[in-house]
């Protein structure tokens, strides 16, 4: 059934309920006048996924679900639960796939804040022999784990997502073989100290680590080496690469070698400027280089600052610049350990000082907790002094 309604309010579109995204809509919404200004969110899930948690929930323990209304409050936030079908930036109209048939949002204002995945192209077989920690998957992982008496887990890659993994299954799991298997030094970018205490983590947990192996291809119940050796596994995780969406290219937006959109400094796409592109998306230069890392550690610092930058636009003001400082790297090594690695602002490269122990624990817990506190609280915000836009001439929105 098609129906269509008629808008002069000013329409924020939000794609993606990340770090990022969520900052960016709850920063929205609270800033803006109803009377004058709507924002839309649209996510594929109806509730918050906290990424840093997910190895967490593939070893089965509980992270509790936050529903994506609950941040808003009493703010006017609609919400579309959907996978995005196509965006179209020549008549600013987003198409979503939901349950319940297609959805045909227009926009004056694009938030984009679609995240990463893990890359699954890298070699043949991830797709139909390994696992990723997605979403859906983690909770497959649990089961199937829970299910091994005994066998041998494997673990492909040794960064972040790569060492907390293999850490984590071992520790939750001390029956089974976890091999973690890194074309180069797990956690080679960190300092000596900061390695070492992982290394020395890897020991007590009984990690075999199997470094500077070139991975060609995962096979069905074996990952298959660059020398023609192969090592048989009853569970393959990939923790490779990431790769971005390739919805924003597919648009039309101008976009970097690896598919990040191309911004100015308050981060609005340098093809079409009533697009806003924040989280692991942009290609935000600055003196970090030409794009920040991707993560949560920087996702949410764009989301906070996309709603000042979207305010400004929209009342004629000149936005500040995008600003940022790499402060951390948290990693946890099993429920009761964890090392926090501090580096320098600009390269991300690292300084002596870290936290290990229980201290890193309680530390990295603090940070992700602080994340969905920052969505409730996204700023210094009254709550009686939402600002009024310009509205827009009233045009169709259709519904299908």
């Amino acid at each position: 059934m098609n129906t269509t309604t008629r808008s002069t309010r000013h329409r924020v579109v939000v794609l993606g309920a990340g770090y990022a995204g969520m900052s960016a809509a709850t920063g929205l919404a609270k800033r803006l006048h109803p009377d004058t200004a709507r924002v839309h969110l649209v996510n594929a899930r109806d509730h918050f996924v906290q990424r840093p948690r997910l190895h967490q929930v593939a070893t089965g323990q509980h992270i509790r679900e936050r529903s994506l209304a609950e941040p808003f409050g009493r703010a006017p936030v609609n919400l579309t639960v959907g996978w995005i079908h196509e965006i179209d930036l020549d008549n600013r109209r987003v198409d979503i796939a939901t349950t319940g048939g297609t959805t045909s949002l227009q926009y004056d204002t694009l938030v984009y804040a679609l995240g990463t995945s893990i890359d699954t192209t890298t070699v043949p077989g991830i797709e139909e022999y390994a696992h990723t920690l997605d979403p859906a998957d983690a909770a497959r992982i649990a089961g199937k784990l829970a299910d091994l008496d005994r066998g041998t887990v494997i673990v492909c890659g040794g960064g972040l997502t790569g060492i907390e993994a293999a850490t984590e299954f071992a520790e939750r799991y001390p029956q089974l073989t976890v091999r973690l298997v890194s074309r180069g030094r797990p956690g080679g970018w960190l300092s000596d100290r900061a390695r070492a205490h992982v290394e020395a983590a890897f020991d007590r947990l009984g990690v075999e680590v199997l470094a500077d192996r070139e991975i060609t291809a995962v096979e069905d119940g074996v990952v298959r080496l660059g020398d023609g050796s192969g090592i048989p596994f009853d569970l393959c995780l990939w923790a490779g690469g990431f790769r971005v969406s390739p919805l924003a290219a597919d648009a039309g937006l101008a976009v970097d070698e690896r598919g990040r959109a191309l911004v100015d400094q308050t981060l609005r796409s340098v093809s079409h400027p009533e697009v806003y592109v924040i989280g692991d998306a942009a290609a935000a230069r600055g003196p970090w280089g030409d794009a920040i890392a991707y993560g949560c550690r920087t996702g949410g610092f764009l989301g906070l600052y996309a709603p000042g930058a979207v305010m400004a636009a929209l009342t004629g003001r000149d936005p500040k610049a995008f600003g940022f400082r790499y402060i951390h790297q948290c990693i946890s090594l099993g429920r009761r350990d964890a090392v926090i690695q501090f580096v320098h602002q600009n390269d991300e490269s690292p300084r002596r000082r870290i936290l290990t122990g229980r201290a890193a624990v309680w530390y990295k817990d603090i940070v992700l907790n602080s994340g969905t506190w920052v969505f409730r609280r996204p700023g210094p915000i009254l709550p009686w002094r939402k600002t009024k836009v310009p509205t827009t001439p009233g045009r169709p929105v259709t519904h299908v």
